[in-house]
């Protein structure tokens, strides 16, 4: 009548490389849309230029919460059937219509940004998770592991 538990095991190779794919996946969508980013935030290349922000310290959170997403997406695809880079994806678009869209859709009503702002960010999103899903579903640890 017991099943055998599933447990995560974390390719650490993969969810780093995945987090890295996601923050160079960052750096040019928000470089192609950067005005219209700033437009959609209420914001100008004045503002953003003036805010003296640590961009070590962007950076660093950036690549943080990109491993911990890509860890997250790893577990979830692991206790939910096998690891391919197809179901990695599926998974991760998955989560993101069911977790990110609507934590994205209601920052950006309260925060009152325009549309052109909340797709671009939930745009990046899907785009930055599928890919995540795709790196540690497909990247295949040793032998013996399909």
């Amino acid at each position: 009548m017991f099943t055998e538990r599933k447990r995560v095991q974390f390719n650490y190779p993969a969810i780093v490389t995945a987090a890295v794919a996601c923050c160079l996946l960052r750096a040019v969508w928000y470089s192609i849309f950067f005005e219209t980013w700033l437009n959609g935030m209420g914001r100008n290349r004045a503002w953003f230029d003036g805010t003296g922000v640590s961009l070590i310290l962007q950076f660093c959170t950036a690549f943080l919460a990109a491993v911990l997403l890509a860890a997250a997406i790893s577990g979830f695809t692991q206790l939910t059937g096998l690891l391919t880079a197809r179901r990695g994806a599926k998974v991760a678009a998955w989560l993101w219509l069911g977790l990110l869209l609507p934590t994205e859709a209601t920052q950006s009503v309260f925060a009152v940004r325009t549309y052109e702002a909340f797709a671009l960010n939930a745009g990046f999103w899907l785009l930055g998770m599928a890919m995540i899903g795709a790196i540690v579903g497909g990247w295949k640890k040793g032998k013996g592991r399909e």
